[in-house]
């Protein structure tokens, strides 16, 4: 089912799609290819965050939900090289990095519904040549299908007519109980090592061992104010690895991708001021967990990590599944 949300900036309209299975319900936006909310049977709220009007992913929930790109996560210095040339991105962290793509990256665009069916929808865009500063024009497309099991499911594709780097992620910010913060949430991590990064979020160099560190979560446990950090997984386009299990209120929520690394973040700098979202309640520090899938951060500049280069003829393909069921809470 497809209706109306609400307009975009340029005054389009922006519909919304609602699949459904296994006792898991998604609403889908076209605007930024954003999943609104993901609800189950047996649970009263949304297991994600996200806004009830279009204001709201214009402003401070920009990034709620949303698949954000060309590039995930940092750039530093807002600046790239790809076969031999430099090209200036936007500068819009502080001045200094280039963020999820920049001042108008996927997540600030109306995407197409190329395919709608009861349990899975599909959403198209072209990122044009030049935009934000990245060569070439990018095909991508994300599809979103939940499965038997109630699993959300998130493929996203991409092709490009020249060189460029193309690292897309999906942005949601998870809540399982629904409280105001995630102090009854529980973390489990089998990453064995992690990306140190400095004041600006941009990785020092080399992964470092979770072991010793407050960065270990081989056995679950609170979710620590620190982590705003990758953990390192298996090389892309591997089979599907765990990235992570979540619990909390009953519910294990479980992350598997091909991707080479899985950004966590404990929403400590969320703050929407008088936006609502689900619940009606604004959203305040450490609200959800953003589960991110993607190439290690700042690629450009990192030889060593595993390349998100993305040339033409190739088509690059990016999987995670989100497993929703009910058990005990980890102890």
């Amino acid at each position: 089912m497809v209706n109306y949300f609400g307009k975009d900036p340029n005054g389009r309209n922006v519909t919304r799609c609602e699949i459904s299975n296994g006792g898991t319900r998604v609403s889908v936006l076209a605007w930024g290819a954003t999943v609104q909310e993901l609800r189950t049977d047996g649970m009263e709220h949304s297991l994600i965050l996200g806004g009830r009007s279009m204001a709201a992913y214009l402003g401070p929930m920009r990034y709620f939900g949303a698949i954000v790109g060309p590039v995930a996560n940092r750039i530093a210095g807002g600046e790239m090289k790809v076969a031999g040339r430099s090209f200036a991105l936007d500068k819009n962290e502080a001045g200094r990095t280039t963020l999820h793509g920049g001042l108008a990256g996927f997540d600030q665009q109306l995407w197409t519904f190329s395919d709608i069916a009861a349990s899975s929808c599909r959403l198209k865009l072209t990122h044009a040549d030049g935009f934000g500063g990245f060569p070439g024009n990018i095909s991508v497309a994300t599809t979103y299908s939940l499965d038997a099991q109630g699993a959300l499911n998130i493929e996203i594709t991409g092709e490009t007519d020249k060189p460029t780097y193309f690292s897309p992620a999906f942005h949601g910010y998870w809540n399982l109980s629904g409280q105001p913060d995630l102090a009854d949430h529980r973390i489990y991590i089998p990453a064995t090592s992690y990306l140190p990064v400095d004041a600006a979020q941009i990785p020092l160099g080399e992964p470092a061992p979770v072991a010793g560190t407050t960065f270990d979560y081989r056995q679950p446990r609170n979710i620590g104010s620190e982590l705003d950090h990758t953990f390192c997984l298996a090389p892309p386009q591997a089979e599907m690895v765990t990235a992570c299990h979540v619990s909390a209120a009953g519910v294990r929520l479980e992350v598997t991708t091909d991707q080479p690394g899985v950004q966590l973040y404990n929403g400590r700098h969320i703050h929407t001021g008088q936006m609502p979202g689900h619940g009606g309640a604004a959203y305040g520090s450490c609200a959800g967990l953003a589960i991110e899938p993607q190439f290690w951060p700042n690629t450009p500049h990192q030889p060593n990590f595993p390349s998100s280069l993305l040339t033409p003829g190739r088509v690059a393909l990016h999987r995670s599944r989100f497993g929703i069921s009910r058990v005990a809470d980890e102890k």
